[in-house]
Formats: C-alpha cells, structure tokens, sequence
C-alpha cells in the first residue's frame, strides 16, 4: 500500500477521499474522549483532583508529538537516501503540526503539573530531565522549519533539514527513559501506560476507566493530525505544481 501511495498523483487521489473520513473520524473520537474525560471519569486524588483532567490532552499530545517526530525523521531518511519527492513533502508537513502538538503537550503539562507538584513548570525546567528534553524537542521541530527556509533552494533546505531530523532522533529515548533514568532530576512521576523492568513492578499502572477513554482519544488525535498531514501536502504538492507552471509560462514566454 505504502509503494502504491509513493506515486504523487495516486496519493493526491487517494488524500481526497481519505482526508474528510480520517478528519471526521478524528474529531468524533477525539470530542468522546474529551467528554468523558472532563465530565464522566473521576477526579484523580493524588494528581490534582479535576485538574488531573489535563491528561486527555496531555498524554495524547505528549505520546503524538514523540510519534510526529519519528515520522519527521523516518521521511527525512527516506528522502536524504532514495530522493523520494513525496518522503519531502511529507516532512515538510509533520514539522509544524509535530511543533503544535509539543507546545500543547507543555501547556497542558503546565496547567496539570503546578497544581500537583506545588511548584510552576518554569521553576524546574532547569534541572528537569523529562522537561529539558521536551523543550528540546520542540526546538528541534522549530529548528527544522527555520534552517529549510534560510536556506535558498529547496534541495539544500530538504539536505540540511533531513540531517538535523535524523540526528534529533537521539532525543527520542532521552524523552521517554528520562523519568527511569535519573529519577533524581526529575520531578515526573514513573510511565503509567508503558513501562519497562523497575518502573513496570513499582507501578501499578493506570485503571481502565481513565485508561480506554485516555487510548481512544489518542487514536483519535493520531486521525486527526494524519489528516491535517495529508492536507498541509496536497497544498505543497499544489504549490509546486504552480510554482512549475509559471516557470514553464516563463520560459515560452
């Protein structure tokens, strides 16, 4: 499927018909589990009572924002080796939603983390371990955006960019072992969802009545930025193809 749809004009059809259905399907999934999360579930006693309602934007946005950049890198490789066109246009896409959803996952951090640690987010960034990655991450989706239109051709904005996507990479399993590893600079609690050797015995998880709304909403938002992705690339692709008919209007001109 994936070769059929590294054909630009198959893609294009394709996204046509895909992008209203996986939109629509995003926003019923995402709006549930939003309604269950800040009107149905519980309050969490330990985690700030209602304000612990953050989490399902939170975790979602915190979990996708790790994924968009693994997708950012992933196309950045799949270009910088094959030269594929469309694994291009596909980063170009990612990056801004991928810088969206991480500055939502440290708003929505903050809004929850201030009332539950006693402290404001801004205070500890500094020695946070969970935290300072984040925010690194966030630059690095920032820093691609800005080193491509810096550069002045689009083939050396794709080279630079695809390397400084594929040597971010590093950042990722900084960010989700951070807690595990140095638990003495952070004030994050352990994974609740996905948890490994220590971190999966002293934990005991998360129940299921915040968990299956928590995993809905997330599949939901997984529908909805792949869509949005869609979208933001048929607007590139329409963009060169403009930018390739003036330029043959210029020429017989």
């Amino acid at each position: 499927m994936w070769t059929i749809l590294a054909n630009p004009h198959r893609f294009m059809g394709f996204s046509r018909v895909a992008i209203p259905i996986v939109i629509g399907l995003g926003v019923l999934l995402s709006g549930w589990s939003l309604y269950q999360g800040l009107w149905v579930v519980p309050p969490v006693p330990n985690q700030g009572g209602d304000i612990a309602r953050a989490m399902f934007i939170h975790v979602p946005s915190a979990w996708l924002c790790m994924g968009l950049y693994g997708g950012l890198a992933v196309s950045s490789f799949v270009w910088f080796i094959w030269r594929h066109e469309l694994a291009d246009v596909a980063a170009r896409a990612i990056a801004p939603i991928g810088a969206g959803y991480t500055a939502l996952c440290f708003a929505t951090g903050a809004i929850w983390g201030e009332p539950t640690w006693g402290k404001a987010w801004r205070n500890v960034i500094l020695y946070d371990s969970r935290l300072m990655s984040v925010l690194v991450l966030l630059f690095l989706f920032i820093g691609y955006m800005a080193l491509r239109a810096a550069l002045d051709t689009r083939q050396k904005g794709a080279r630079a960019g695809a390397i400084l996507a594929m040597v971010g990479l590093i950042n990722l399993p900084i960010i989700k072992f951070s807690v595990d590893l140095w638990k003495e600079s952070t004030i994050h609690q352990p994974s609740s969802v996905i948890r490994f050797g220590e971190a999966a015995a002293e934990s005991s998880g998360i129940h299921p009545v915040f968990l299956v709304p928590l995993l809905i909403g997330f599949l939901g938002q997984i529908l909805l930025s792949s869509g949005l992705i869609m979208l933001l690339m048929r607007a590139e692709i329409f963009g060169q193809q403009a930018d390739a008919l003036i330029a043959r209007r210029l020429n017989e001109a």
